[in-house]
């Protein structure tokens, strides 16, 4: 058998399939649900507005029943204290529906993130974990991109190498797991990007592609956590935040992986090239 047959998806078993998508109107759910309905699969979007609420488990088995997969993504963060329970939950009753094909969102190196991990596996779901590294997305999409706007990112990565990842490449993956049979059944992935890069990097590389001079101030993780307290976010979210930064920003990440180019046979999507394409369409123009 050749590494392309290997690796070729099992249409036979998923012409017809029809996948759950969670937090369908976030970063990654949304592209996976375009990468989906791209791949010829039928999307469930599954969101507040189409009824769904992880807060509120009467919600799920209406997104849920008759469907054939399900991408999860915690809102949130899935280290956060409240995402074990939920996950085990809701991948039991998925599995009682009959949808026992669930893909889970996971954070790479994130200690706190092995909780809902394992709640899926001992569901019975034929489950897969997608670890992701910290997106590309994040400088573009969400808080960071404000300071950005005003020239100056504060963020507590110090000097820290991380394989950036685009998002895009984690939706492509998932898809592709998804319509590969059993081959990924039972399998832990970790995505990366090609290169590991610092914070202050990265911002380099911004601001080559914007063509304006970024600062990066790094500051200690404790005092970053200050800022989304100052919003009125909850206690135990911003301690589960500062727990997950502290675990995760320490150097442990600073490796890449293969799995993304093992899996789409094609190398993952190059940080410059994001910066240039968010450039282009003006993200970080004040």
């Amino acid at each position: 058998m050749t590494e392309n047959t290997e690796n070729t998806v099992d249409t036979a078993n998923t012409q017809d399939m029809t996948v759950v998508v969670t937090g369908a109107s976030g970063r990654t759910g949304g592209r996976v649900a375009r990468a989906a309905a791209a791949a010829g699969l039928t999307v469930r979007a599954a969101s507040r507005a189409r009824g769904f609420d992880w807060e509120h488990p009467t919600t799920w088995a209406e997104t849920l029943r008759d469907a054939d997969a399900a991408y999860l993504v915690y809102p949130s963060d899935v280290g956060a204290p409240a995402a074990a329970e939920a996950v085990g939950a809701i991948a039991r009753e998925a599995v009682g529906l009959g949808v026992r094909r669930l893909v889970l969102l996971s954070a790479r190196g994130a200690d706190l993130a092995v909780p809902a991990e394992e709640a899926l596996k001992s569901s019975g779901a034929d489950w897969t974990v997608v670890r992701a590294s910290w997106f590309m997305q994040n400088f573009s999409e969400g808080p960071l991109v404000e300071g950005l706007r005003q020239g100056e990112l504060v963020f507590p990565g110090g000097e820290v190498r991380e394989p950036f990842v685009d998002v895009r490449d984690i939706a492509d993956v998932v898809v592709a797991v998804l319509m590969s049979g059993d081959r990924y059944v039972g399998r832990t992935l970790e995505l990366t990007g090609a290169r590991l890069l610092t914070w202050r990097e990265a911002v380099g590389e911004i601001s080559e592609a914007v063509g304006t001079k970024f600062v990066y101030t790094p500051v200690p993780v404790r005092a970053y956590g200050e800022t989304p307290a100052g919003f009125g976010v909850p206690a135990e979210e911003v301690q589960a935040l500062v727990e997950v930064f502290e675990g995760t920003l320490d150097g442990r990440n600073a490796h890449v992986t293969d799995d993304v180019r093992q899996v789409l046979r094609r190398d993952p999507r190059d940080f410059r090239a994001f910066a240039r394409e968010a450039a282009a369409e003006g993200t970080w123009e004040g």
